[in-house]
């Protein structure tokens, strides 16, 4: 077995953790206002979310053929890599690309060990982004296209970013407050069971959305490596093992669920109530299937996370714990830079070691035992399906426990 064989069979396992750590980290953004207001038991929803999100991958390819040179100019306009970076079976790609799922994943990681909900999507084209600057330079990075269309870092990542989570709030917003305009006067028990009912459904279609969207990159990404690795050439289209790996991993992930995270969803951010839960679900659900459709590499964590606010506001006593909120929006803006600065740390490791399977070994090595520490801190403050919908208290203070978010 050459040592490009082994660089790419470590490229396909990073691919593979980073899509689980994208279906755990994600499981949130579909099923925590579901386990909050009490319409599905916490296990009963992982395990809805894990099935729909593996259905949900084989449902399109649209994002997996525009991941990577939407934001990275390491593929030619047919989809091909770009050749300087084929010499040696394609080390400096497999590099580049390993480098940066790495980023994606220390920072999918920390997040959730934080109880944050940040972009898993924007973990991964930071690190590709980083790795990219430190094997590149500058130039290596599609920041705005060719100018005749959206495309490039501002188009397919930072527009989508900012429009995204303004546009699914609005929706879920005017939703709550027909939807409280309609059941006026209808009693209260009848009107709760409905929309617990209503939920799960929507619930359903944000796992299916997540799937179709988010299994895609993981499997946009691996097509890229074994095509610079020559194990591949269709650019057109991703083969079926790809597409079986990477739905499965994804609902693995989903169903192991991300408490942390679901608690800071469901309980921290806002109470709501199923008329709420509903109303956001729907709103993002719409959001991320049409950007799906669209080739958009959408975050559902910006989208799902978003609405929560939104529908809080047109109900008399709503709460928002706007610091909570505050703490959320300062891990999406730092997210992409953070993780870039992780993939930019990880590429320059491999290269001082040689660039080859010994750099590529060892950065490989780097992320099992960073994975490894954050894994055994979360274990002093655990949060499981069994408290996760606990009363919201305070967090304590910074350095007192894991999980500085959660309880």
């Amino acid at each position: 077995m050459s040592a490009e064989s082994v660089i790419l069979a470590l490229v396909v396992i990073t691919a593979l953790g980073f899509d689980f750590t994208n279906g755990f980290h994600d499981t949130a953004n579909a099923m925590a206002t579901s386990i909050a207001t009490g319409a599905l038991r916490p296990k009963a929803a992982v395990l809805l979310s894990g099935a729909l999100n593996l259905v949900g991958a084989f449902l399109s390819v649209e994002v997996a053929l525009t991941v990577t040179n939407a934001v990275v100019r390491i593929q030619n306009a047919d989809g091909t890599p770009k050749q300087a970076l084929l010499a040696g079976g394609g080390a400096a790609l497999l590099m580049i690309v390993l480098a940066g799922l790495i980023g994606g994943i220390v920072w999918n990681l920390l997040t959730w060990l934080l109880g944050l909900p940040s972009s898993s999507s924007h973990a991964l084209f930071g690190g590709l982004i980083g790795a990219t600057i430190a094997g590149l330079g500058m130039s290596g990075v599609n920041w705005n296209g060719n100018g005749t269309k959206l495309d490039g870092v501002v188009g397919k990542v930072i527009l989508p970013a900012v429009m995204s989570p303004v546009i699914a709030g609005v929706v879920a917003a005017v939703g709550t407050w027909l939807v409280y305009r309609v059941t006026t006067g209808v009693a209260r028990r009848y009107t709760e069971t409905g929309f617990r009912w209503g939920q799960i459904g929507t619930a359903s279609l944000v796992s299916l959305a997540h799937g179709t969207n988010d299994a895609q990159k993981t499997m946009g990404v691996i097509t890229l490596a074994l095509i610079g690795a020559g194990q591949w050439t269709d650019t057109k289209s991703i083969p079926l093992w790809v597409k079986v790996v990477c739905a499965v991993a994804i609902a693995a992930g989903t169903y192991l669920g991300g408490w942390r995270i679901i608690r800071t969803l469901g309980k921290g951010l806002v109470e709501i109530g199923s008329p709420q839960g509903m109303a956001a679900e729907s709103a993002s659900a719409a959001v991320i299937l049409a950007s799906s459709q669209l080739g958009f590499a959408l975050s559902t964590t910006h989208v799902a996370t978003g609405p929560p606010p939104g529908p809080a506001a047109p109900r008399p006593g709503a709460q928002v714990r706007w610091a909570v909120a505050a703490r959320m929006v300062t891990a999406w803006l730092i997210t992409l830079p953070s993780a870039a600065v992780v993939g930019a740390v990880m590429w320059w490791l491999g290269h001082l070691l040689g660039g080859g399977l010994l750099g590529a070994g060892a950065i490989f090595v780097v992320l099992c035992v960073l994975a490894a520490a954050m894994w055994v801190r979360s274990r002093r403050v655990p949060v499981n399906h069994e408290n996760v919908n606990d009363e919201w208290e305070a967090p304590e203070p910074v350095g007192a426990a894991a999980g500085a978010t959660t309880p």
